[in-house]
């Protein structure tokens, strides 16, 4: 590993966001998407699924009271992932094992949108869900409302399944998210008593455990990196380097000598130093590479490095929806085998995505490689877009590439596709997810080292650090040109990732091309102008791929197109793209030639040629797909 190509991304100060683009988006989820997640937690939202969220931290306190008291609580069992009031005792924790995480996620939203955008009101009720959340927390520093309201006794003895190292690695990172916009210590203060009880508890002559559901790993680093405490980067190294070893510690905590699982759910059937192929839930996945990824960084660690990649080239060649969807399987909402891709039966979950670009920066800043910009835009402009409405208050779980509501409704395979976005979920991880990743999308667009400023995504953007000035004024999804305006302090290179989908540019000065970047020395002030040539584009899949034989995608720029029945009425299936579509481009609508196969009730009847008129077929956006109501879509068409 070359750590002379390690960089740095900015942080969310040094970038101030300014595009016609983004702007709407980032504005909705600060006005609309985090004040409504903050009722959807209380459980306030009619007609939507509950959270149990913050009723759950409110009897933790509870019980945290009767013990500073010397009374002993009731216990409850915990013996299951989902708890209701058809289940359980009404004095028990109610909802998923994870449940705590979406209000650490909520909080790590508001910390990156306090910092892009102060607003009193919001801090005020970030700092009433803190209060709430620290008068749950143990003396010694362990916080899981599950464990503390029904049996503090059984903390830490089901790593596989109940999650409790997954939610402190959320509140780690809300907590650093709300300490770095406000300056308040209170929530961070608390997450490093539990990462110092964590770092206590596991290790080598302690538990030898690791988490079922990653993201610990990255929060260790991250509390590190803001500490200086080695003992967090230890901790989260113990945890990737302990992973898949035999005996499985699953096993082990279990009392069991074997078990037929082979735990590629959990990405723990082997070490990881040793996989090669994206596996299991792919949530979890992504997470545990973008820890791998860290660690490799944080150790200089080839070993640990090359497996990224041979992960990351999995998931890329072979494994990865045209818009960035990873999962293609609802069974264990996991990777599935090479190049199976179908587009009605699609899981691709947000979160998914969001987690694929976590790892896609990770890896960036290692190496330079323009693939992992394109993979990240792919996937945010795309499946993570999709998965929020426009106006900020419904949201997509799963992110299909096909969709016949019938199908949705009465076929039990398709039960997991939504044709319409849902008020909120009892399984909420998605919208808050989506919320802090939109809050930080600062972060994703410039890496640097000592001598480059890397542009990884062409958002519009304002930057001032120990290099230039700079003022990034981008049409790139309107026209693909871009407009940097530098104030020079010192000599430096320009990096500008070269998309992957243009085939024409300019660019008004010298460069050279290194890793898909075009390097431009930068030794005075100076205007640059790019032209990237943005075409619309028929994009067909491997023929390894089953379901898109004989068809084709429509793109333009990084947008994938998809049409849906509100445009081009029922039976999609019916609809072939003309071989000279003409296609015409306004406004973000793409209008193309093509026919429309007449309907045949008949069941079975000898081949002829088919019946087909003409007609125009129009394509929006996938991301806006679900906006009009029900109806069927297709990102995929017949040519």
């Amino acid at each position: 590993m070359n750590s002379k190509e390690f960089s740095n991304h900015l942080k969310i100060n040094d970038v101030k966001i300014n595009d016609p683009f983004w702007n709407k988006i980032t504005e909705v989820v600060r006005t609309n998407v985090i004040p409504y997640q903050y009722l959807a937690l209380q459980d306030k939202i009619d007609g939507a699924d509950k959270s149990y969220c913050i009723e759950n931290f409110i009897k933790a306190g509870k019980v945290i009271e009767k013990l500073k008291k010397g009374i002993e609580p009731e216990k409850f069992p915990v013996d299951k992932w989902e708890y209701n009031e058809n289940n359980c005792d009404k004095n028990a924790f109610h909802g998923w094992v994870f449940q705590d995480s979406d209000a650490y996620k909520w909080l790590e939203a508001v910390g990156y949108s306090l910092q892009n955008h102060y607003d009193k009101t919001l801090e005020e009720k970030a700092n009433e869900y803190i209060d709430i959340i620290c008068k749950a927390q143990l003396d010694n520093g362990y916080l899981d409302t599950l464990y503390i309201i029904n049996d503090r006794d059984k903390a830490f003895s089901n790593l596989k399944d109940y999650h409790e190292l997954y939610c402190f690695g959320h509140m780690a990172e809300g907590a650093l998210s709300i300490y770095n916009a406000t300056g308040n210590r209170k929530l961070l203060d608390a997450a490093c008593r539990f990462a110092d009880l964590i770092c206590d508890t596991f290790g080598e002559n302690k538990i030898k455990g690791y988490p079922g559901h990653e993201i610990a790993e990255m929060a260790l680093v991250k509390l590190y990196h803001q500490t200086g405490k080695k003992e967090y980067l230890e901790t989260a190294k113990f945890f990737i380097d302990e992973r898949g070893k035999r005996p499985y510690y699953f096993d082990t905590e279990r009392g069991v000598e074997s078990t037929a699982d082979n735990y590629h759910y959990n990405q723990a059937h082997i070490p990881p130093r040793k996989q090669k192929e994206a596996v299991g839930h792919a949530v979890r996945g992504v997470y545990l590479y973008s820890a791998m990824a860290d660690i490799a960084r944080a150790y200089n660690d080839d070993g640990l490095f090359d497996a990224c990649k041979s992960i990351w080239n999995n998931i890329e060649n072979k494994k990865m929806y045209i818009t960035g969807g990873i999962g293609s399987t609802v069974d264990g909402e996991a990777f599935s085998f090479d190049y199976d891709l179908p587009n009605d039966l699609a899981y691709a979950e947000t979160c998914a995505s969001i987690g694929l670009i976590f790892f896609a920066r990770r890896m960036a800043e290692i190496e330079i490689n323009a693939h992992y910009g394109d993979v990240m835009e792919r996937a945010l402009y795309n499946t993570v877009l999709s998965g929020m409405s426009e106006d900020g208050k419904s949201f997509f779980y799963v992110n299909p590439l096909e969709v016949l509501p019938e199908a949705s409704k009465l076929d039990s395979r398709k039960r997991h596709i939504k044709p319409v976005r849902q008020k909120w979920f009892s399984c909420a991880c998605c919208p808050p997810n989506l919320a802090r990743l939109i809050s930080s999308l600062n972060e994703y667009i410039y890496t640097e080292n000592d001598n480059t400023l890397f542009v990884n995504q062409y958002i519009g953007t304002e930057l001032e650090n120990s290099k230039a000035h700079i003022v990034l004024t981008s049409y790139y999804i309107e026209s693909g040109n871009v407009t940097f305006k530098i104030n020079c302090k010192k000599p430096f290179t320009l990096a500008l990732r070269i998309p992957s989908w243009c085939d024409e540019y300019k660019i008004s000065e010298k460069f050279d091309i290194k890793n898909g970047y075009a390097f431009i020395e930068i030794k005075e002030s100076k205007n640059i102008f790019i032209q990237f040539k943005a075409e619309v584009k028929l994009i067909k899949c491997s023929n390894r791929v089953r379901a898109n034989i004989g068809k084709v995608a429509v793109t333009r720029g990084p947008l994938v197109y998809c049409i849906e029945e509100a445009d081009n009425g029922k039976n999609l299936q019916m609809l072939r793209l003309s071989a000279t579509p003409h296609f015409k481009y306004e406004n973000g609508i793409i209008l193309a030639d093509g026919f429309r196969e007449k309907e045949d009730d008949i069941l079975y009847s000898e081949y002829t040629s088919p019946n087909i008129k003409e007609c125009t077929i129009k394509f929006i956006p996938y991301y806006h797909w679900g906006n009009r109501g029900e109806n069927e879509m297709s990102v995929y068409i017949k040519i």
